[in-house]
């Protein structure tokens, strides 16, 4: 049975409405890690180290999806939730649009710029060549990859979670069969890893393009539309911790493995590759349940309806804590399992591993609440808050304790940098929530 915006929620209409947007996040991190399997195993730890080291480079240029995405479901879902359905799909059509355009030009910019980026971030020869290459190949495709990251907020948006589920599926074991193709059986290397990549994304970029091009039982569909700058500027805004918090999370990669480097060598960075990978499966839930409740928030915002807001706030809070027991509990009882899958052929990196994943999982304590509140606030079209949480989380807190924390500890301030920046953001966030609770209403 279709779950609308505008119905009251329980937590079990909180969670079927939101489990298909967790799901498809958790099956986007799980495929994603698959790439890392095939390369580490079948490639070498080399290869794996390259890949990882030239990856926040792409996620920088690839922010402009999670942006538009964000900030443009916020304002699309507010101006459903106000009754104007057209406005609602002449702003949706304009920022895919403009997400086309603008992904097709950083690609050029990425393809140009991929080698020198590959040397500033610490490539050696044994990496430079496999980082350009991979890059490469993935800067083709970063179009469709933008498109994908924002279709994933608004088939939520468009009451269709159901269908960004299938998509992410459908991609991801695309994204599977040809790894082992491309990988195992053609022995094309992190070519064909990136090729697989690209390919899965195209799946899950251009089928929804497609879906919304025509007519549709969705509450949305692209449409003639014009350029309004007003309207991308609040897009913007309202997404911008969005994109922020990747962007920082990509700088953030840079500096670990920059310390990394000095401290544990390649093993480091293959280590942190692998507790990133991991990390991305279970974070997904949070980012998966902030991306599902954001549409209804922001819809009740619209509508002025504040007794839902503070039900959907009261039970998110209560929602979060405890999937963040759950999830810290299997981390730390997964952790040497999940580590094997990568790096069982090298006793002293899995051990390294397996260290660093124990430490960085205590984070998931407190993370969830911190990716909620950035969401929640820019739901509520406020993108400044929401920007200032994702910037303070995921760098200034982070960068700090990243750099001094080793000073005192060794390799094991770099896995705890994680957890002292998280516990910082909290406080934030608090303080956030009680200054806004007034002019919101949603406690």
């Amino acid at each position: 049975m279709k779950i609308q915006l505008s119905e009251h929620f329980t937590y079990s209409k909180l969670l079927r409405f939101t489990l298909p947007t967790i799901a498809m996040m958790i099956f986007t991190s799980i495929y994603g890690v698959v790439d890392g399997i095939f390369v580490s195993n079948f490639v070498g730890k080399t290869s794996f180290a390259a890949v990882n080291l030239i990856m926040p480079f792409l996620m920088i240029l690839g922010t402009l999806g999670f942006m538009l995405g964000a900030g443009g479901s916020a304002i699309v879902s507010k101006t459903l939730g106000e009754g104007d359905k057209d406005r609602a799909n002449r702003y949706f059509s304009m920022i895919v649009y403009l997400a086309l355009i603008c992904g097709i030009t950083l690609s050029v910019i990425g393809w140009c710029f991929i080698r020198p980026a590959s040397i500033l971030l610490g490539a050696d020869e044994s990496m430079l060549g496999d980082c350009v290459l991979y890059g490469r190949i993935i800067l083709i495709i970063l179009p469709a990859f933008i498109l994908q990251n924002i279709f994933q907020s608004f088939l939520v948006t468009a009451e269709k979670p159901h269908i960004g589920l299938a998509l992410t599926v459908i991609a991801g074991v695309t994204n599977m069969i040809l790894d082992f193709l491309f990988v195992v059986l053609f022995k094309w290397g992190v070519a064909g890893a990136a090729i697989a990549t690209g390919i899965s994304q195209i799946v899950g970029g251009v089928i929804p393009f497609v879906y919304f091009l025509r007519k549709n039982t969705s509450t949305l569909r692209l449409t003639k539309t014009r350029f309004e700058g007003r309207v991308i500027l609040k897009t913007c805004t309202n997404g911008s911790s969005e994109m922020l918090s990747n962007i920082s999370m990509s700088l953030v990669s840079m500096l670990y493995n920059f310390q990394l480097m000095k401290l544990a060598g390649e093993n480091g960075i293959a280590a942190y590759g692998v507790i990133m990978y991991i990390n991305f499966i279970f974070t997904g839930v949070f980012f998966g349940y902030a991306i599902g409740s954001a549409p209804i928030i922001g819809y009740n915002y619209g509508a002025a309806n504040h007794s839902e807001l503070k039900n959907i706030f009261k039970k998110s809070l209560c929602s979060i804590a405890a999937a963040s027991i759950l999830l810290t509990s299997l981390a730390l009882i997964l952790s040497q399992p999940l580590a094997k899958i990568f790096v069982g052929y090298d006793s002293e990196l899995l051990a390294l591993t397996c260290r660093g994943f124990r430490i960085y999982t205590l984070s998931f304590l407190i993370m969830g609440f911190n990716i909620f509140s950035s969401s929640f606030f820019t739901a509520l079209n406020n993108g400044a808050i929401s920007a200032i949480i994702s910037f303070l989380r995921t760098l200034v807190f982070q960068v700090f304790p990243v750099l001094l924390l080793p000073v005192a500890i060794g390799t094991d301030g770099i896995w705890l940098a994680i957890v002292v920046a998280e516990l910082f953001a909290l406080a934030v966030s608090v303080i956030f929530f009680i200054k806004k609770k007034n002019v919101y209403h949603y406690i």
